[in-house]
């Protein structure tokens, strides 16, 4: 693990919280009767800023944590709701981050994919 992670009970918390998160998202999207196929493509397009790696850990690490923060989808689901639209991309994109907290994948540190603020992951 990196000096900085999350350790102990405070990462089984970030753990429920990204499980919370995850189930919330999921059920309001359901609520809303959207499409499920839908849900399945967008749920990994966050998944694309692994591209950013490309160009080196310290840019690869700032473009994950873009599209791997909560401000993301909060902000762009109040400008949706805020416009009477249906916050569809927000709830997939919420999800998705929560499915990636709750298996312990963190925010990226620009010293190596693997280092993440709720422990190192992959191989040692």
């Amino acid at each position: 693990m990196t000096p900085e992670a999350v350790t102990g009970t405070p990462r089984i918390i970030l753990r429920l919280e990204g499980l919370a998160v995850l189930a919330l998202a999921t059920w309001l999207f359901a609520r809303g009767g959207h499409s499920w196929p839908l849900f399945a493509i967008l749920f990994l397009v966050p998944d694309v800023s692994f591209a950013a790696y490309a160009m080196g850990p310290r840019i690869g690490a700032l473009g994950y944590n873009l599209l791997h923060s909560y401000v993301g989808p909060i902000v762009l689901g109040a400008l949706f709701v805020a416009t009477g639209r249906p916050p569809v991309l927000a709830l997939v994109w919420a999800a998705h981050i929560g499915f990636d907290r709750m298996l312990g994948y963190g925010l990226k540190y620009p010293t190596a994919f693997g280092d993440t603020h709720m422990g190192r992951i992959g191989r040692q």
